[in-house]
């Protein structure tokens, strides 16, 4: 099995001092990738999202072995497919998604397979599903992030973490669509099921809030109502379609949801990954409504329900892990709905930043200044 030489950002250590643009929790490296094994495809990565689980990992308030080389949210071209590889040939274009699943456990079968737990132990492990690890640094093993490991220049991962898509989809805007698109946009489709005429709010405008709000337009809500406390993020879901955008800290604002929506919307998402945004969520929708819930906030979070009230408004909270889909079936109807124009992705990518830089750009995402910064490997990354 060949082993290459790349460069990668790998984390060390969990929660260093801010800002990272000083403390550098990712040190962007040189480290050894060995070939891809049985049902392993080696992955050339052209474009990397950064995303707030990332942050969340990089912050300590979620547990993530190290070191590891971070990242989890990428678009690519294959450079080499392992043994027993039937569904990928090299050049093919793809995107990664962080669930790799396998297809035989229950969840799968039942048709959830964002829900399998084939790759939940390799996971917690920092390891492929298969259980091996393809990197190191010095002969010293790291680990893998989400079995994708993405903030690299390639990376080797299961086949069943990727998805191909066609080779015209700009690859610096396919970058998003296996983490914050999927996500956003299932919320509303699959996870919310909203139907057309129905009045949506979404709270906390990062990537996959923004793309919640693409979401509803697709679905054809009647109402959708935008908040956030960051004026600029605000303005872009207005030209992304939003019909009403609310500043979050205004102590008006669930009334404010309220009256733009009649009494209250049917489907409220939870974007911000806040207790505070969680409350304004619930009482903000009207009785018999729901609040979804995609953001992923400190384990320790909690929220709690009036009991009374939650039972005699027939109110529901649901939980959505990356979009309830289906990334086989998903990820190309979403190409799709951006090769129409009716999916404008690239609107959420704040810039594009070299290797280098991305400890500033996890300074730019805390502060709220970012929407969704993409990492490029090479010249000319499309």
């Amino acid at each position: 099995m060949s082993t290459r030489r790349m460069r990668a950002a790998v984390l060390r250590e969990q929660g260093r001092a801010l800002p990272y643009s000083e403390t550098r929790p990712l040190d962007v490296t040189e480290v050894d990738l060995d070939g891809p094994g049985p049902g392993e495809v080696l992955v050339r990565i052209a474009a990397a999202g950064l995303c707030h689980s990332d942050l969340s990992a990089i912050a300590g308030t979620r547990a993530r072995v190290v070191p590891v080389v971070a990242g989890h949210e990428a678009a690519g071209v294959v450079e080499e497919v392992g043994p027993g590889v039937v569904r990928f040939r090299a050049g093919d274009h793809v995107v990664m998604v962080f669930v790799a699943s396998w297809g035989h456990c229950g969840y799968c079968v039942a048709g959830r397979p964002n829900l399998c737990e084939s790759s939940w132990e390799a996971r917690a492990k920092g390891t492929l599903p298969g259980g091996a690890r393809r990197l190191s640094q010095d002969g010293i093993p790291l680990h893998h992030n989400s079995g994708i490991s993405a903030f690299a220049e390639y990376a080797v991962t299961s086949e069943t973490s990727l998805v191909a898509i066609g080779e015209d989809v700009p690859l610096v805007d396919a970058a998003v669509l296996g983490c914050a698109v999927v996500t956003g946009v299932g919320a509303v489709l699959h996870t919310a099921d909203v139907a057309a005429g129905e009045t949506v709010a979404v709270s906390g405008l990062g990537g996959v809030g923004l793309s919640a709000v693409l979401g509803a337009v697709l679905a054809g809500a009647s109402t959708i109502v935008a908040l956030d406390v960051t004026p600029s993020k605000l303005r872009l879901a207005l030209e992304l379609g939003a019909t009403h955008a609310v500043d979050a800290r205004e102590p008006g604002a669930v009334d404010a949801v309220r009256e733009a929506s009649g009494g209250g919307v049917h489907h409220a998402f939870e974007m911000a990954g806040a207790a505070a945004s969680m409350e304004t969520c619930y009482a903000a929708t009207r009785r018999g409504g729901e609040v979804v819930v995609a953001a992923l906030p400190d384990p320790g979070a909690t929220f709690a329900v009036p009991l009374a009230a939650h039972a005699s408004d027939e109110r529901v909270v649901r939980g959505c892990y990356m979009g309830s889909c289906v990334p086989a079936r998903d990820i190309p109807m979403l190409v799709g709905l951006y090769r129409a124009g009716r999916l404008p992705i690239e609107r959420l990518r704040s810039r594009t930043i070299a290797l280098d830089e991305i400890n500033e750009g996890f300074d730019r995402l805390r502060e709220g200044e970012a929407v969704r910064e993409v990492v490029t490997f090479g010249e000319g990354v499309r």
